[in-house]
């Protein structure tokens, strides 16, 4: 579920796509259940998610840090955020968003998600870690061999996106789906391809996919509990204890250097490069990659870039 703020913009929205169809084969997945997510009550006009921008003498660039997944009714877009995405020229988000995008992902987790004709998931793991599996798998209402044809790292992200989809959320409510809507005049870019999105992951040792979809299955329970209490934090702006929930599920020194870190350090010199053309623009990533030690604006900082506190 920490995930959610720092994963692959490609693979919640691929997961997202699959989770449903595979639920909808077994007549025991979970009812859909409305998840409960408040705002905090505003306390001054800092309340709300946290933006920062960065500045020259004729460029802007806000970096605003998003959820791919929420509830339906979770109202954010207000304020100085509404404000920075009406003003600027281009939205940058982690990967194109269009028409095309749905397809071109399902056709990379073909080639890239589906283990070896002959192997299953449950075979690549040991007694214990197979038990745990399995568990959750009951739990969401699955057969236990319903995700045998997926690699691990793929496994795991279906087990992280199930019970959330399951209790309301949904990456039709997420945040990039939200800001493309509003921002209809501004030119589009990317960060990222999905190609790279997914080889992320694809690229992991076998290890390290063992080792998330192992602790997604051993948390299933704290799923959506733990998130509701993440996007709170995001909605209070409070990045520092964001931080903190995020930091405790980034055990895998190899996951995170691959799927935070090393991006981190990406962003920051492509904030670089973009401060050398003038005009304004709004970068829109996960959450997790502007909180915590290591994040953009550290990054920024090493390189000399200073990073103002917007909201």
């Amino acid at each position: 579920m920490k995930h959610l703020f720092a994963a692959p913009l490609a693979l919640i929205v691929s997961t997202a796509f699959a989770a449903p169809a595979l639920a909808e084969d077994n007549a025991a997945t979970t009812a859909v259940v409305a998840a409960e997510v408040e705002a905090p009550a505003e306390t001054g006009e800092s309340a709300g998610p946290a933006l920062w921008k960065v500045a020259d003498e004729d460029t802007t660039i806000y970096l605003f840090g998003t959820v791919h997944a929420l509830p339906k009714d979770v109202e954010w877009y207000k304020g100085d955020i509404a404000d920075a995405l009406a003003s600027s020229g281009t939205i940058v988000t982690e990967i194109t968003m269009d028409d095309s995008m749905p397809a071109k992902m399902q056709e990379l987790v073909m080639t890239k998600g589906m283990l070896p004709q002959g192997t299953t998931l449950r075979s690549l793991l040991d007694d214990d870690q197979r038990g745990a599996y399995e568990t959750a798998m009951t739990k969401l209402g699955m057969p236990v061999g319903a995700l045998d044809q997926f690699e691990p790292w793929y496994a795991g992200m279906l087990l992280t996106m199930l019970p959330l989809l399951q209790q309301g959320y949904s990456p039709d409510s997420g945040v990039e789906q939200v800001l493309l809507s509003k921002a209809t005049s501004a030119q589009r870019d990317a960060l990222e391809t999905i190609d790279f999105q997914i080889g992320l992951f694809d690229e992991l040792p076998i290890e390290s996919q063992i080792s998330f979809l192992v602790e997604t299955a051993s948390t299933i329970d704290d799923i959506k509990p733990t998130l509701d209490a993440m996007v709170k934090e995001w909605l209070a702006g409070d990045a520092r204890d964001l931080a903190v929930l995020m930091n405790e599920g980034l055990t895998d020194e190899v996951l995170a250097e691959q799927l935070l870190y090393a991006r981190n350090r990406n962003w920051a010199q492509w904030v670089d490069q973009r401060l050398d053309t003038p005009g304004t623009v709004f970068v829109a990533v996960g959450a997790g990659h502007l909180a915590g030690d290591k994040s953009v604006q550290d990054a920024l900082e090493d390189i000399g870039i200073e990073t103002q506190r917007v909201q």
